[in-house]
């Protein structure tokens, strides 16, 4: 049975499909020792190479998929390599063998916090998308007189150059004089939103952590520099919450369709 050629790549965790098609049109992937082509579709016996590197073919047992969590540190970037020699989150990750990390979502180099990574490219690509209205909570340190018209114009929508941002929710967290927290929740994750946000209003973020994405919270075992496994109840949830099925439960479910089809 033939399967899409993005949706292969993906499953080997080489990153989304949106991704792995821009592969494909930029001539990074072969078929057979052929160019492949956006649209293609590969077949069990298939010998898939990626820049010159055999992936190995379709009908191949896909690598086990994993999900972790980083606590970024402040001054560390997002990218795998940065040409200013700055340090990347990705240098603290374990080493993976056929696979790479693909990180979701992203933090500035001055903000610090929660961060999620995966090897399976379709699970990133929802959990990032905006119509999946993922929640990103982040604790926030701002400078400058908070009344409450500007919060309520926060909540209601603020325009920005790229379109219309709010918070779907804001909690006071505490403070003294010029400087006070607030927990925030945005449902997208668009570039500096949370800073340009509150940079509408004419204030000043000192601080930002991200504290939690979906259901995920960084435990206080994991300081920052530190990744641990997501637990299994925390990947099932994202993987439901995005309409996929992990491994582990497709698995299982193989495994009761076949005892049902033995008791027959």
């Amino acid at each position: 049975m033939s399967e899409k050629l993005q949706k292969v790549l993906a499953n080997r965790g080489l990153g989304s499909r949106r991704a792995m098609e821009k592969w494909i049109v930029a001539g990074r992937v072969k078929v057979n020792d052929l160019f492949a082509k956006l649209g293609d579709r590969v077949e069990p016996d298939d010998l898939i190479l990626v820049d010159g590197k055999v992936i190995g073919k379709p009908s191949s047992k896909a690598p086990q998929q994993r999900l972790i969590l980083y606590n970024k540190p402040q001054g560390e970037v997002c990218s795998r390599s940065d040409p200013e020699g700055r340090a990347t989150v990705f240098d603290h990750l374990p080493k993976l063998k056929n696979q790479r990390w693909i990180c979701i979502g992203r933090l500035d180099i001055n903000s610090s916090g929660l961060l999620l990574f995966t090897t399976d490219g379709e699970l990133a690509n929802r959990l990032m998308h905006p119509s999946f209205s993922i929640e990103r909570e982040y604790a926030v340190r701002v400078m400058g007189k908070v009344d409450d018209l500007m919060l309520k114009r926060l909540r209601e929508g603020v325009k920005l150059e790229d379109g219309t941002a709010r918070f779907s929710d804001i909690r006071k967290g505490g403070g003294t004089g010029m400087n006070h927290w607030y927990y925030v929740v945005l449902m997208e994750g668009r570039n500096r939103e949370v800073r340009r946000l509150w940079e509408s209003q004419n204030l000043v973020v000192s601080r930002l952590k991200r504290v939690r994405y979906g259901n995920v919270f960084i435990p206080s075992r994991v300081t920052a520099g530190r990744w641990a496994d997501l637990s299994r109840k925390e990947i099932e949830e994202l993987y439901v919450v995005v309409g996929l099925t992990s491994q582990r439960k497709d698995a299982a479910s193989r495994r009761n369709r076949f005892r049902s089809k033995r008791k027959r």
